[in-house]
């Protein structure tokens, strides 16, 4: 995996981003940057434009108009292998987990894809125990240590969106984007969910589109706001819960954040 450098600041930004689908503007100078280590959040109504702002930054679609760049690099017409390749990793809305497989072996699986053994992982990491190593202590990172070898069928949704985040990690990346990873995740698991998020390693950029407003604010450092394409605006939980543009379009006038 290539390493990049940051320019002392941020490690993803944007700038005037946007793209245009036939004659509707879905997103629109997009200026979006996030700093080293960061909990940053993506809020906004739903069709604000949240997931195809994460589109554009993981390559999944091309810009119409502005720039990417993860740290001094331009990526704007990467792909997105090559971004993945650079420290970029996502999951989705909805997860994409093999229910037959373990959580142990759906990880060693993207530990081996990250090493270049591809299809041909099992036989020669089965003696390999640096990278069942690897996996176990990823696992227990996020508190799925006991459930290794549980098939991820008979996995609680909230622990399967954590393994989908074991994955994303597998590829050590620097930089993860969550899109909506509470999603459909009961309300008591949701908490331990971004309590895990919160405890990943400080090296490790995270922005993440959360519905949950409770979530945003207890778990986020920092906060954007995206309405009709555009950011309306950013800053801290506290400065967003106070503005009230955002109670108006968003949150609602009776929102109060203790």
């Amino acid at each position: 995996m290539s390493s990049f450098t940051t320019d002392g600041t941020h490690t993803l930004r944007t700038r005037d981003l946007g793209i245009r689908f036939g004659a509707f503007q879905a997103v629109s100078e997009v200026n979006l940057s996030l700093e080293p280590g960061a909990r940053q959040a993506l809020i906004g109504p739903n069709g604000a434009g949240k997931t195809t702002l994460i589109n554009l930054l993981t390559g999944v679609f091309k810009p119409t108009s502005g720039s990417i760049h993860m740290g001094e690099r331009d990526i704007t017409r990467l792909s997105g292998d090559k971004r993945a390749r650079m420290g970029l990793a996502r999951t989705f809305q909805i997860n994409t987990l093999f229910p037959s497989l373990t959580p142990l072996l759906s990880v060693v699986l993207a530990i081996s894809e990250r090493e270049g053994l591809g299809a041909t992982w099992w036989r020669p990491l089965k003696g390999c125990t640096a990278v069942f190593d690897e996996a176990h202590a990823l696992l227990g990172t996020l508190k799925l240590d006991s459930l290794a070898d549980v098939p991820v069928s008979e996995l609680a949704y909230g622990k399967q969106r954590l393994l989908e985040i074991a994955l994303a990690l597998a590829a050590k990346p620097r930089i993860l984007l969550l899109d909506e990873p509470a999603a459909g995740v009961p309300e008591g698991e949701s908490g331990e969910l971004f309590e895990a998020i919160a405890a990943l390693p400080g090296d490790i950029s995270v922005l993440f589109i959360e519905h949950d407003m409770k979530l945003v604010f207890r778990f986020s450092r920092r906060i954007s706001v995206l309405v009709g394409g555009r950011i309306l605006t950013e800053g801290t939980p506290a400065e967003i819960g106070a503005d009230p543009r955002v109670r108006e379009v968003y949150l609602g006038s009776s929102h109060r954040h203790a």
